[in-house]
């Protein structure tokens, strides 16, 4: 495994020294500065390079390079930034940058209700409510039919908890779910969503998965002369919301994209997180059947308090996911292709050593040095158990 650190550049609160200590060799990061659609500049891409080379890791995967709306959607001039990511992928290649994470989500990249839910030794996580995302959609966004989009039961609970809430806990709600993902969308208002969500009407699944098995399709050459490979992230929760489908949430949806795009440069990063978010998936089943369109990976580990209701771990090795399980898959299929798998410490708890650090949310300096020294920990035992 190697050890992955997401980064947010010159902005970010943690700093490349500290992240170098922390045990990491393959930097995650990204242009946070270009918007979605524009073409990355080599001269800019060398220099955040430089930068972490400088430092004593390598900037080895992209996370990410966003998906325009348009594409997503076939509107507007959405031939032109596909060509645009195009050229941001030969320009990738050109600096030895050769592994993109993206999403094919539309509008908002990932969903949580409360990003500080309290943990009994006093850290705090991200956590997702059904409930609260309910009553946020019914009776503060107000989104037009999003009544016939959840059952009695649901609407019922949302209604009761919607009422008792007093306007700081309605507050917490409303901007947790609005919080547009740092480096890729601006935070957004309620019309702004509304009108985003809007756009996606006459959009059902069916006709996403053409745009994205499409969209794929076509950047596939482009794949295949450079020995880039793209990894998707899986929908983050696996679940239909807002009324926006959903096209990469489980093993079915995961084995028709490899059907339609069979370039094994087409793969995926197999985020346990956002896997783990269902039930009926299983994350180890899921590596083991796609290990070589495994490109990637966000480990992270997760508990389900009730239906619907589910947090991030107080380890990243407890909690739903079986994590010794799916450590083993990584090490059979590194060995199996001769050389490892970049793997980063996702969403992390917030801990006091990071009170007075401003980090987004899910990515504290404590919480992810924790998680990656038990991830870290875990291979080496495991490695030497398969030695043995």
């Amino acid at each position: 495994m190697k050890s992955g650190w997401r980064w947010y550049g010159a902005k970010d609160a943690i700093s490349l020294r500290e992240i170098r200590q922390a045990g990491v060799t393959d930097v995650v990061a990204a242009l946070y500065g270009r918007r979605p659609g524009e073409v990355w500049p080599v001269e800019e891409i060398q220099a955040l390079a430089r930068q972490v080379k400088d430092a004593g890791m390598a900037w080895s995967v992209v996370e990410s390079v966003p998906v325009h709306e348009d594409i997503k959607k076939h509107a507007g001039d959405w031939r032109t930034y596909v060509e645009n990511y195009k050229q941001t992928l030969r320009n990738l290649a050109a600096c030895d940058i050769k592994t993109v994470c993206y999403n094919f989500m539309p509008v908002l990249d990932w969903t949580r209700s409360n990003l500080a839910y309290v943990l009994p030794d006093g850290s705090d996580v991200l956590c997702y409510n059904h409930v609260e995302v309910a009553a946020f959609d019914l009776f503060s966004l107000k989104r037009p039919n999003a009544a016939r989009d959840y059952d009695e039961e649901t609407r019922d609970r949302a209604k009761t908890l919607w009422e008792k809430l007093p306007p700081s806990e309605r507050t917490r709600i409303e901007k947790s779910i609005l919080l547009g993902l740092p480096g890729t969308v601006d935070d957004l208002t309620p019309a702004e969503f509304l009108k985003q969500l809007d756009a996606y009407r006459d959009i059902g699944e069916e006709t996403l998965r053409a745009h994205l098995y499409g969209f794929l399709n076509e950047i596939t050459p482009i794949l295949e002369e450079t020995g880039v490979k793209m990894a998707i992230h899986p929908d983050d929760p696996p679940r239909p919301l807002f009324g926006l489908p959903r096209v990469l949430s489980n093993a079915t949806d995961i084995r028709r994209m490899c059907r339609e795009c069979p370039s094994t440069n087409v793969g995926l990063t197999l985020c346990t997180g956002s896997l783990g978010g269902s039930l009926d998936n299983d994350e180890v089943a899921i590596f083991r059947e796609f290990a070589p369109r495994v490109h990637f990976g966000h480990f992270r580990n997760i508990r389900h308090i009730a239906p619907g209701v589910f947090h991030e771990s107080e380890s990243h090795l407890l909690g739903k996911v079986d994590m010794i399980g799916l450590v083993k898959e990584l090490l059979k299929e590194e060995r199996r292709r001769g050389e490892g798998i970049v793997v980063r410490p996702d969403h992390g708890r917030h801990l006091e050593i990071d009170r007075a650090r401003t980090c987004y949310s899910g990515y504290d300096y404590g919480g992810r040095l924790v998680g990656l020294a038990e991830l870290r920990g875990l291979v080496f035992g495991l490695e030497h158990e398969m030695q043995g």
